[in-house]
C-alpha cells in the first residue's frame, strides 16, 4: 500500500476536536455533556444573514471573483473604517473562513523551512497551518500569572535568526482571552521595523472587548502599511462559523497580488456565504451591545466560580469568549479524558479543551485548560457544578503544596 506524505504524517490533530470519540460514546450512554471546549457561540445569527440567504433569487449557483464578491468587498471595506481601518476593497481577499486567509497569507510571505514567532499558548490549528506551509513556529512564552500578557519583547529578541520572517498574534486572543494594549503593539511594531518581518495579526473578535477596554489592531500602527497582514472572519462575530466566510486583508499591493494567485488557484470563496455577510453588515450595534452584555455575565460568571473552587487559578479576560484556567491535576489531556470517560455526576459531566494543545513547548500547559464561556448561564452553572465535584474526585489530583512545587518548577 503507498504510504502518506511526511507532512500528512507531521499534521497534527485538532487538541480541540481529539476528544470527540470520547464524548460520542458518553452520549450515546445518555451522558449530558456541557461542551465548553470548543468556540461555537450558541448565540442566534442575525436574522439578517439568514434571510439574505434563504431569499435569495440566484438562478445559477456561479462562481465569484477569486477576490470575492465585489460589493461585499466595498462594504466590508466601509466596515473596517468604522475601526479606523482605512482601506478600499482593493485591499482585501475574501477567503474560505478566517483559516484560508491564514493559510493563504503563510504560502505568499514565507518559503519552506522560514520561521514565525508566536506567543504561546495561541489557537491550536495554527500548528496545523504552519505544518502545511512547511513554517517552523518559534514560540515565545507567556504566562497564566500575567494573564498572558505579551512577553517582553527581549524575548522575542533572542529567537530572531537568519530564517525569522514573522511574528503573528492574536488579538483579543484566542485562547486566553488577552487583549493587547497600544503600548505592547507599539513595542512589536518597532520590532517588526528594526528585523523588516511580516505582523500577521487574527483579529477576529474585535466585536467583544470588555471593561471599557481599546481595542488596538495592527493596521493602527503607523509606519509599517507593508508589513502588516490583517486576519478576519464572520464566524464568530456574527455567530456564523458554518458560513466560512473570512478575509485577508494588507496595504501591500505586492503581496495582496501574490495573494491573489492562491486565491485563483481555489477558484472563488462560498457564494451564500458572502451573500450573507454582506447583508450581516447591517447589522443594528444593539445586535452587539446585547451579544456583549451576555457574554460578560458568562464571563464573570465562570472565572469566578473557577477562581473559587480549591486549586484553581483564572485570570480575568478582557475579550474574546475564551480563559485558559489552571487545575490542581497532573495531566490536563488525561483529565479531560477521564471527565468523558469515567466522570457522571446526575448523569452530567462537562468537555474541556486540554491546554497542552495551544503550546509549541514540550510539557507546557500541563495543568491547564481552555474554558469556551459560549453557553447560556444555567448551562455554565451546571458545568461549573460538575467541574468542582470532578475536581475533588479526580485521582490524579494534586494537594496545594505539591501544586505549588510543580508550579515553581515551571
Amino acid at each position: 500500500m503507498p504510504k502518506i506524505s511526511r507532512k500528512a504524517d507531521q499534521m497534527p490533530a485538532s487538541p480541540i476536536r481529539k476528544l470527540v470519540p470520547y464524548a460520542e460514546t458518553a452520549k450515546k450512554a445518555g451522558v449530558k455533556i456541557y461542551h465548553l471546549n470548543i468556540g461555537q457561540p450558541d448565540i442566534e445569527t442575525p436574522t439578517l444573514l439568514m434571510d439574505a440567504i434563504r431569499n435569495s433569487d440566484i438562478k445559477v449557483l456561479e462562481y465569484s471573483h477569486s477576490a470575492g464578491i465585489e460589493s461585499y468587498r466595498k462594504k466590508l471595506a466601509t466596515y473596517y473604517q468604522g475601526f479606523r481601518i482605512n482601506i478600499d476593497a482593493s485591499d482585501i481577499i475574501i477567503t474560505t473562513g478566517g483559516s484560508e486567509a491564514i493559510s493563504i497569507s503563510m504560502m505568499t510571505c514565507f518559503n519552506p523551512g522560514d520561521e514565525i514567532i508566536i506567543p504561546e499558548p495561541f489557537y491550536a490549528n495554527y500548528n496545523g497551518f504552519c505544518c502545511a506551509a512547511d513554517v517552523t513556529i518559534k514560540p515565545v512564552r507567556s504566562y497564566i500569572e500575567s494573564g498572558f500578557a505579551l512577553p517582553p519583547i527581549a524575548e522575542f529578541e533572542k529567537l530572531i535568526g537568519p530564517k525569522t520572517k514573522g511574528i503573528m498574534i492574536c488579538n483579543p486572543g484566542n485562547p486566553t482571552g488577552y487583549l493587547y494594549s497600544r503600548e505592547e503593539l507599539e513595542l512589536l511594531k518597532e520590532l517588526v521595523k528594526k528585523h523588516d518581518l511580516y505582523l500577521l495579526s487574527d483579529e477576529v473578535y474585535r466585536e467583544f472587548c470588555y471593561d471599557g477596554k481599546e481595542y488596538v489592531s495592527v493596521m493602527h500602527l503607523e509606519g509599517i502599511d507593508n508589513n502588516v497582514i490583517l486576519l478576519d472572519s464572520i464566524s464568530k462575530r456574527y455567530s456564523a462559523c458554518g458560513a466560512r466566510i473570512g478575509a485577508m486583508i494588507s496595504k501591500n499591493k505586492e503581496l495582496m497580488r501574490a495573494a491573489l494567485k492562491f486565491a485563483q488557484a481555489r477558484l472563488s470563496p462560498p457564494t451564500f456565504g458572502q451573500i450573507g455577510g454582506e447583508a450581516a453588515l447591517n447589522t443594528p450595534a444593539s445586535y452587539f451591545e446585547k451579544v456583549k452584555k451576555e457574554y460578560v455575565l458568562r464571563r464573570d460568571f465562570v472565572v469566578d466560580s473557577l477562581n473559587k473552587m480549591d486549586g484553581v487559578f483564572c485570570p480575568k479576560p478582557s475579550g474574546a469568549f475564551y480563559c485558559i484556567a489552571r487545575l490542581p491535576i497532573d495531566n490536563a489531556d488525561t483529565f479531560c479524558q477521564w471527565l468523558l470517560e469515567k466522570f457522571s455526576l446526575n448523569n452530567k459531566t462537562l468537555m474541556l479543551a486540554p491546554a497542552t494543545g495551544f503550546y509549541s513547548s514540550p510539557g507546557a500547559g500541563l495543568n491547564e485548560v481552555r474554558i469556551a464561556y459560549v453557553l447560556n448561564l444555567e448551562d455554565l452553572s451546571q458545568a461549573m457544578i460538575c467541574l468542582k465535584e470532578a475536581l475533588s474526585v479526580y485521582p490524579g489530583k494534586i494537594v496545594n503544596a505539591e501544586l505549588e512545587t510543580n508550579n515553581r518548577r515551571k
